[in-house]
């Protein structure tokens, strides 16, 4: 492996006209100035990927690709009117245009047709991508980098592809795997998990723990840890406490990979984005800005699910399906030539939610699994998601008809959409009284994500965002809030349901809110998010009838107060124990993080008494070797 270019080079006639062999981080791409050649290579292609096992990608050479004026003519002149075409970008360096349109199955046409036809008149790599049914400026400033910074693109892939490729660099008597735990080892927050080979350094997430002001950072100053060192970061979904930090790796330098889904790319850029704004909001210093945020958007490398790659000489990961939130992932590690496969779980929903399809559970090989265990106490088994939603739609009806206003903290991930799923289905059948249903700011921009992406969702979630009559997102009821003029409107105005973050109300709308909504008892708050210790939300949740909320200022809550535990985003006791039982195959050894102390200790001895599979619970800072 340590020349596989030359490899790959050696199956091809000269005639062919190879004018440049690049990585593309595990991928190999090779340009040629022979228009034939590109348009028909006679399965040569496909011989080479069969012998190496890698994947190569043959694209014409920019000097012959047609120019870009001509092309986006030739483009829209092939493109069905039916497409509903918005725009196109061009990748000069790369010979890739992005063809950005309402129905894709449409552009690409029956057995891709339309897209044959573009290649061949054009020589342009046509690549189609969903218009979200929501405008979101963010998904069009995250191009807008990617594309002005094609150039550096190409040199940052092709030196990822030198990394991987260049063999196993440093000699070794043994072989060996350990696990150092930075953060979330019995802690609910600031995920970090240090994975090290005696070739590569990995981190696994980079949180930050909101509700904290002692403990909300990763522990980052260890022996173990060195930036200039590190491979790569793994990203399993957007939430603060598994992304949060991120940005600040590259505020300190780093410029290595970010691997993670799509989705997951874009909301973790806007929850970064939401994080400065509101420190600003509370006149503090963020510890990294957006110009930080936008170097991890130009070192993401993309995944879809079950799609794998080599991350390092000896290190491969495939992302599948957690169920948690839109993108989130699993991330399944093969380490050496089958020493050893790992499994990290992220955050996993173990049950179909209204949004998405349930945790996958079954891997090609699996030996040891780093599991969470937010909800692993044996009382941690709450009310079904359909008892909840009935809960939610009595409580809605009751607040209404005293005139009130319902507020909902929700993360802005996830359980918002959840919950605007709900109520919009509500509405249509008549369960509940028609009236507004406010969005704030990041909530809005977020749900604009998630109607980029359908195919994440579930089925029938899915094919209701492919039509625009159905988009349950489109509906007349919400109502987007996205000034400070606004939001004094929806609190002066009649009974209502307002949707805001943060959902554990550590800062942010929902906090601004409450607050002008306390002295009410017509008004409602329902919490349906995790609370963390110390939180405002956990104050409300105990019961805490005088919220001091500073030195200054205090609020005495009259308005009536909920938890509905049945939305949770993560699995529940017997989930988490239905997620080992159905676990293909079986793991040996399951490490327990992301959960209160007694919880993970909990969970941990009920797997080893009901499965015999060794089981840990470690601390912060803990080192276990797993191999």
């Amino acid at each position: 492996m340590t020349d596989i270019i030359k490899e790959v080079i050696n199956f091809i006639p000269k005639k062919t006209d190879i004018s440049d062999a690049v990585f593309e981080g595990a991928n190999i791409v090779l340009y040629t100035k022979n228009r034939e050649f590109f348009l028909d290579n006679n399965g040569l292609i496909r011989e080479i990927v069969n012998s190496i096992k890698k994947r190569v990608e043959l694209r014409a050479d920019p000097s012959i690709t047609m120019d870009v004026e001509k092309a986006e003519d030739e483009i829209k002149k092939l493109l069905p009117k039916d497409a509903g075409f918005s725009q196109i970008l061009f990748d000069p360096q790369r010979s890739l245009v992005i063809i950005e349109v309402e129905k894709p199955g449409v552009a690409i046409g029956k057995n891709g047709e339309v897209l044959k036809k573009i290649k061949e008149r054009t020589l342009w790599i046509p690549q189609v991508k969903r218009t979200p049914s929501i405008r979101s400026k963010l998904i069009e400033n995250i191009r807008a980098v990617l594309y002005e910074n094609n150039d550096y693109r190409k040199k940052f892939l092709h030196k990822i592809g030198k990394r991987i490729y260049d063999g196993w660099t440093k000699e070794r008597r043994s072989e060996w795997i350990r696990v150092t735990f930075l953060g979330a080892a019995r802690h609910v927050g600031r995920s970090c998990i240090l994975l090290q080979t005696p070739e590569s350094k990995v981190l696994l997430d980079c949180g930050i723990d909101i509700s904290s002001q002692e403990d909300q950072f990763p522990i980052l100053d260890v022996p173990e840890f060195n930036l200039n060192e590190l491979d790569a970061v793994v990203l399993s979904h957007a939430h603060l406490d598994h992304s949060g930090l991120l940005p600040y790796l590259f505020k300190m330098g780093y410029r290595g990979p970010v691997y993670c889904t799509l989705p997951t790319r874009d909301i973790a850029a806007l929850l970064g984005l939401d994080f400065i704004s509101i420190a600003q909001k509370d006149a503090r210093d963020a510890i990294f800005s957006s110009s930080d945020i936008k170097e991890m958007v130009k070192h993401s490398i993309v995944l879809d699910y079950e799609e794998v790659t080599d991350i390092t000489p000896d290190i491969r990961i495939t992302l599948y399906d957690a169920g948690h939130v839109l993108g989130s992932a699993m991330v399944h590690i093969h380490i050496g030539n089958g020493l050893h496969n790992l499994l990290y779980t992220g955050d996993i929903n173990y049950e179909d939610s209204n949004l998405l399809h349930k945790a996958i559970t079954k891997f090609p090989r699996l030996e040891s699994v780093i599991m969470e265990a937010t909800y692993g106490g044996k009382d941690d088994n709450p009310p079904t998601r359909k008892e909840s939603e009935e809960e939610l739609v009595k409580i809605i009806k009751e607040t209404i008809a005293r005139r009130g206003k319902v507020l909902v903290p929700v993360l802005g991930v996830g359980r918002a959409q959840e919950i605007m799923l709900i109520v919009e289905k509500c509405m249509r059948n008549k369960l509940i009284p028609e009236v507004p249903v406010y969005v704030q700011g990041m909530v809005w921009d977020v749900t604009a994500i998630h109607t980029a992406y359908p195919d994440f969702f579930n089925v029938n979630v899915k094919k209701a965002i492919f039509h625009k009559d159905q988009n349950p997102f489109l509906s007349k009821i919400f109502k987007h809030v996205g000034s400070q003029k606004e939001m004094q409107e929806v609190i002066e105005g009649g009974p209502c349901i307002i949707l805001a973050t943060s959902g554990m109300m550590t800062g942010g709308a929902s906090v601004e809110y409450f607050k002008t909504l306390a002295d009410s008892d017509r008004n409602t708050i329902i919490l349906v998010s995790y609370q963390g210790p110390g939180s405002l939300g956990r104050r409300l949740e105990n019961g805490d009838r005088e919220i001091r909320m500073s030195e200054n200022e205090s609020v005495s809550v009259k308005l009536n107060v909920y938890a509905l535990k049945g939305f949770s985003g993560h699995s529940s006791r017997d989930q988490l124990m239905d997620f080992v039982k159905m676990l293909d195959p079986k793991p040996k050894k399951i490490i327990l993080i992301h959960g209160e102390s007694s919880k993970c200790l909990d969970l941990a001895s009920s797997i080893h008494k009901q499965f015999r599979v060794e089981t840990m619970a470690p601390r912060n800072l803990d080192t276990i070797r797993i191999r």
